[in-house]
């Protein structure tokens, strides 16, 4: 019986540095292959480039034209650690991978305010392992090139608010026909939280589902210490006009 339940044991170690194996042979080809598509972007397109098109774009808005509020918001509600982090937050990470590997699908990435810049100046949209790891390597290159302040102002002058509108100067001309300076603090908490899924939240075709947004905006500016009680209950009480 002792030796039947050693070969078990043998059997079930020997099975456990198989399926090791096989998976750090299978990161391993993911992480080369996404090299090697990082790689193909920058020669495609040199970073300073892409850098320039966003900087460009109709409503470009540089940082110090944005309100304190909004940068707040966007931070809190996108990558609380951004400040703290060298472009990968790998507390998040490792939360979006077991929350994935729960669900048997992927539901969470876990993607820093850098990566998700990233994805947005050289890649697609679609969830796919090689492209997740391209994405890391240039948000690495991001962090080593650019200040956070400056990524920061990359990020909300490249992201999708719904309506044709791909910057934050865009979507307050847009919305609500003023500049980023104007806006109120109701306006601020609202833009932040467009993004994340800019069908659904358009201020403009579902004011509901946009202010439910902006209610989960002020809660994690309160969780992160941005704001206080009293503040976040100002803030979810004022109009959105």
């Amino acid at each position: 019986m002792k030796w039947l339940w050693k070969g078990m044991v043998r059997m079930m170690l020997g099975a456990m540095a198989l399926l090791f194996a096989v998976c750090v042979i299978a990161a391993t080809t993911i992480a080369l292959r996404g090299y090697g598509m990082y790689r193909d972007a920058l020669a495609a397109k040199p970073l300073p480039d892409a850098v320039a098109e966003v900087r460009a774009q109709p409503g470009f808005t540089p940082l110090d034209e944005l309100p304190a509020l909004y940068l707040d918001a966007v931070v809190a509600v996108e990558d609380h650690r951004f400040y703290a982090h060298g472009g990968i937050d790998y507390i998040a990470v490792g939360r979006a991978v077991w929350n994935d590997l729960q669900a048997g699908a992927f539901i969470e990435g876990g993607s820093t305010i850098t990566q998700q810049l990233a994805k947005n100046m050289f890649f697609t949209q679609e969830k796919e392992l090689t492209r997740k790891a391209a994405e890391l390597f240039m948000a690495w290159e991001l962090e080593a090139r650019y200040t956070k302040d400056e990524i920061l102002e990359l990020y909300v002058n490249a992201i999708y608010f719904g309506s044709g509108y791909w910057n934050i100067g865009q979507a307050c001309r847009g919305y609500f026909d003023k500049s980023p300076a104007e806006m109120t603090p109701y306006e601020c908490t609202l833009l932040a939280g467009v993004p994340n899924a800019p069908t659904a939240y358009n201020p403009a075709q579902h004011a509901e589902l946009a202010a439910r947004r902006q209610q989960c905006v002020v809660e994690k500016l309160q969780r992160y210490g941005y704001v206080n009680t009293f503040e976040a209950q100002e803030l979810t009480a004022l109009p959105a006009a």
